[in-house]
């Protein structure tokens, strides 16, 4: 599993300097954070369906192996296929097995998380399939020298207009268009015909239904439908094994807060059911269909710590809203799941020695799990992560000692107050006049691009508090 997680703070860097990029991710604001805003306040019972929501995803993940052996016995019994892949390498190797069974020369694909998780484009490349992406914004960065998604729900929001269409001129050899209908237009002529000459559909699935064998897809551009229902013979359903769900009942409930924590929308423009191959007397559908199922360390965080990371429903809402994604974007964090939740899973999936830095790449002021629909506590997450590098000495020394040292001295008071008048002191006498620290060593960059607001009368919040309580 190769990930670019260990070089967070360089890419970060580089995501604040580009002036281009800065301006892009202000539409996250605009897009994704008003709009969910307006749409909750449409259900009148909202906290009542998060807790709804929490319960529903508890009871699924407290007895998984229950649900996925109902699943997989209701989907087998409806003419489908399920396999289950460990590893990501395993996945691919499934999903390459089924293209050469049935002769696949071209797969297209809806937008699949698990499937960028897993690499799949790359071994369907190396293994003679051609893949080619569907949704537009993947399409989009895939034709860009397959470039990686930025986000989970708009995996291309960190390109403006013009940066599409000097793309589509160049890679498509058509005049430059500048009109976004036009753009769309444009890539739904070329998409066409890879949906009409497709041998093979492969799409993610939002949620896996038990009790009937059903993989729930929710789109925006109904490019699902094309990529399942057209020509392609085989349909090939990627989807992590945490996506199960007991019963549609608890489809419906999540399917109340997921839109409107993704896009604002009470409702997707497409959400479909799909319940196995073509029958008897259908008109569409495909010939075969076929579920892979992927662990890739899921199983792993059953049980522990970080269990509640699998209620996750990838609406995206927590970096839409969190203050650190939103100046540096989610290439910066170095692998498929960007912003608050990435920075839990990159390390859970990926092992914390080898994503030094996410844990520490948010400011724990809450947003995130204030906006998640099912009440991930993303900051004591990331909180339990520190923990763990720091008992398994995977921090700098020098990060440790101070850690160690500022411990020691908040568990004896009179010895932390006196340390507290004394960085009071100091503090306001490097803030100078105008109260404001222009140069702060050893302190990791954190005056190099701003100033740090100093105090201007040199004392602790308890000496103002006794001499507020006297007045």
């Amino acid at each position: 599993m190769q990930t670019q997680a260990m070089h967070f703070k360089s890419r970060a860097a580089m995501k604040l300097a580009d002036v281009r990029l800065q301006k892009n991710l202000r539409k996250l604001a605009d897009k994704f954070v008003t709009a969910r805003a307006a749409a909750i306040v449409e259900i009148e019972d909202f906290e009542a369906t998060r807790n709804a929501a929490v319960e529903r995803r508890n009871r699924a993940l407290s007895r998984l192996d229950v649900w996925l052996d109902t699943f997989e016995r209701n989907a087998t019994a409806r003419g489908v296929t399920v396999l289950y892949a460990e590893s990501h390498e395993q996945a691919c190797e499934l999903i390459v097995e089924i293209g050469r069974k049935h002769d696949v020369k071209k797969a297209i694909k809806s937008k699949s998380m698990v499937s960028e998780e897993i690499g799949l484009n790359q071994a369907l490349t190396r293994a003679g399939i051609q893949p080619v992406e569907t949704d537009l914004g993947e399409y989009i960065l895939q034709i860009n020298d397959n470039e990686a998604p930025s986000h989970i729900i708009a995996p291309v929001i960190h390109k403006d207009k013009e940066e599409i269409s000097d793309l589509f001129a160049r890679i498509h050899g058509t005049a430059r268009k500048t009109e976004i209908t036009d753009l769309t237009g444009e890539a739904r002529q070329v998409l066409r015909g890879h949906f009409l000459s497709a041998d093979m559909g492969i799409t993610g699935g939002n949620f896996l239904i038990a009790e009937t064998g059903t993989v729930a897809l929710v789109t925006n551009e109904g490019n699902e439908g094309m990529c399942t229902i057209m020509p392609p013979k085989v349909h090939v359903v990627i989807t992590g094994v945490e996506k199960i769900l007991p019963t549609l009942e608890d489809v419906a409930t999540l399917m109340r807060l997921l839109p409107r924590s993704a896009t604002g929308q009470p409702i997707s423009n497409y959400f479909s059911l799909l319940t196995g191959p073509r029958r008897a007397g259908e008109l569409d559908g495909p010939e075969h269909m076929y579920y892979v199922i992927v662990d890739g360390g899921r199983t792993g965080l059953l049980g522990g710590d970080f269990e509640e990371m699998l209620r996750c429903i990838r609406c995206g809402a927590c970096m839409n809203h969190c203050p650190v994604y939103q100046k540096i974007g989610g290439h910066a964090y170095g692998w498929v799941y960007p912003g608050p939740m990435g920075s839990v899973l990159t390390p859970s999936y990926t092992g914390i020695e080898n994503a030094l830095d996410l844990p520490h790449a948010a400011t724990l002021c809450g947003q995130c799990e204030v906006v998640c629909p099912v009440k991930i506590p993303l900051p004591e997450l990331l909180r339990k992560l520190r923990e763990k590098q720091f008992d398994r000495g995977l921090r700098p020394w020098y990060e440790r000692a101070a850690l160690m040292g500022w411990g020691w001295a908040a568990r004896n008071p009179s010895l932390y107050r006196a340390g507290s008048r004394v960085a009071a002191r100091v503090l306001k006498w490097m803030g100078g006049d105008k109260a404001r620290i222009r140069s702060m060593p050893l302190a990791g960059g954190w005056t190099d691009h701003r100033d740090l607001p100093a105090s201007r009368t040199g004392k602790t919040f308890m000496e103002m508090y006794r001499v507020s309580k006297r007045t």
